[in-house]
């Protein structure tokens, strides 16, 4: 069974970058599309990004369009999501998914303080 791990997740000052990695294990996720969702406190979780097997194809939430980037390479079986110019408001806790497999990584913490 495939399992995902998150990592890369810390502690920025606003205008600060981080990158997550989301490396699978268990079997290859590079036949599916895999995705970058987020939930803060008191919120729900919502998408952030999406990439499709090939990384030809990506997606951003509006919130996070122009400073997010997600990537993938197929032969490490990660995924990655490159954050530029952070926001408070980008803080939350970040998972890795790929909805196909109904599979989730555990999460990582992102903190961007004012």
């Amino acid at each position: 069974q495939v399992q995902l791990v998150e990592s890369g997740g810390g502690s920025v000052q606003a205008g600060g970058s981080l990158r997550l990695s989301c490396a699978a294990s268990g079997g290859s996720i590079s036949p599916y599309r895999a995705g970058w969702f987020r939930q803060a406190p008191g919120k729900e979780r919502e998408l952030v990004a999406t990439i499709n097997w090939s990384g030809a194809t990506t997606d951003y939430a509006d919130s996070v369009k122009g400073r997010f980037t997600i990537s993938r390479a197929n032969a490490k079986n990660t995924v990655y999501l490159q954050m530029d110019s952070l926001k408070p408001e980008d803080t939350a806790v970040y998972y890795c998914n790929i909805n196909t497999l109904g599979v989730w990584g555990q999460g990582t913490q992102v903190t961007v303080s004012s």
